[in-house]
């Protein structure tokens, strides 16, 4: 069978039997090793998306095969009835990398959008007696795609073929004056990103995550700090939170910290971690032995091999690399650490992402005018040449 052939019954598979919530893949992939995967043809790419920020160590490291495959030999799944060695121990190591101190608390589940509808319900736990009725989210968040997360998200293409969403939530924008405006003694919540990825890898302003922890403070307000994009040292600290100097209420975690492994999480700090009482909330597969100790092997080997300050140096190394190519479509870069965002002069993010595939490499389009980019936290000198070499190539390409 020829490689057309092969290329056009997998599409025709995929069309016939998927749902269609999403488009066409861009390639079939087969295997990967470190920052590096090929496709069914045979193809070589550089990943620097690593699965939308979640292969922290790359694809197939020994950590995390050696976790998976020892794990799963012992015992993979016990329910919520029972705990385990890994569940116990990956909840003390993520309260300790959150700094989440003597109080700090863990629950688990499967992914992000699970994570945040956790911490929806424990927003709503902090009612105040029933006076506490409004959760406030920021203008283009994105928090996940169930009813409730979604609620969160303040992104209307989103949420409009889905409403009408839990209710109380307001979206505000990412300014200090609207959340002076906006937190008063009936919310609840704030709920945000310390960098929009979704919405182009956006920073927030300098001081917001300050103000909004004086405000929701002052005002009996949960701060909850969705990391689950910029956690498990991609920005360059264990969660982007810790840039600014502050201690939330609540964090969301999910993607890096499993490497590969689906998982997603709640930590709680201080007062946070007595809201939730015995059978509000639980999962069946959450905290499972299998997914908690790959997490534990993880974040282990992100901290022994010193990856949290690897992706400090080389989320730099790699804004340059971008600024070196002098390309006149790259209108600048935004970001922190191996999260970065290469803002465009032109809406030419769909054409730089086709061209890039066609030279090798895997980035993402965040919006029209912004490519992300996320490789994995392990990326060096070569990985960076190459990207280099790649990118260079698809943005003359795009821009020809």
């Amino acid at each position: 069978m020829t490689a057309t052939a092969v290329s056009n019954d997998w599409r025709s598979r995929f069309d016939e039997r998927i749902m269609r919530s999403i488009g066409m893949p861009l390639a079939k992939l087969e295997r990967g090793e470190g920052a590096y995967v090929w496709d069914d043809e045979g193809r070589e790419y550089l990943d620097f998306l690593a699965g939308i920020a979640v292969n922290a160590l790359g694809h197939a490291h020994p950590v995390f095969v050696e976790a998976v495959a020892q794990q799963a030999a012992r015992l993979a799944h016990v329910s919520n009835y029972f705990t385990t060695e890994p569940a116990l121990e990956l909840a003390e190591r993520i309260v300790r990398l959150a700094g989440a101190g003597d109080e700090g608390r863990a629950w688990f589940g499967n992914s992000g959008a699970e994570a945040n509808e956790a911490a929806f319900k424990l927003a709503r736990l902090n009612n105040g007696g029933g006076g506490r009725t409004r959760v406030l989210a920021l203008v283009d968040a994105f928090h996940g795609r169930t009813m409730g997360s979604l609620a969160l998200t303040g992104k209307p293409h989103m949420r409009q073929a889905f409403e009408p969403l839990p209710g109380g939530v307001e979206h505000i924008p990412a300014t200090i004056e609207a959340l002076d405006a906006s937190i008063d003694d009936a919310v609840a919540a704030l709920i945000v990103e310390p960098i929009q990825g979704e919405a182009g890898v956006v920073e927030l302003p300098a001081g917001f995550l300050e103000a909004a922890r004086e405000l929701t403070r002052r005002h009996g307000a949960l701060l909850i700090v969705d990391e689950i994009q910029t956690g498990a040292g991609r920005t360059g600290a264990w969660f982007g939170f810790q840039h600014a100097g502050i201690v939330p209420d609540a964090i969301t975690v999910a993607k890096g910290i499993g490497g590969g492994f689906p998982i997603g999480g709640l930590v709680t700090f201080g007062r946070a971690s007595s809201l939730y009482q015995k059978g509000m909330h639980g999962s069946t597969f959450g905290g499972n032995p299998l997914a908690t100790a790959v997490s534990n092997a993880v974040l282990g080997e992100i901290e022994r091999a010193g990856l949290v300050e690897n992706a400090a140096v080389r989320g730099a190394q790699l804004r340059e690399r971008v600024a070196r190519i002098g390309s006149p479509l790259v209108a600048g870069t935004r970001g922190r650490g191996l999260l970065v965002g290469v803002a465009l002069a032109d809406p030419a993010a769909q054409a730089v992402v086709a061209e890039s595939m066609r030279h090798g490499l895997i980035v993402n389009a965040a919006n029209d005018h912004t490519i992300r980019i996320a490789p994995p936290l392990t990326i060096g000198d070569a990985e960076l040449d190459e990207f280099e070499a790649r990118f260079g190539a698809a943005l003359a390409a795009a821009s020809a």
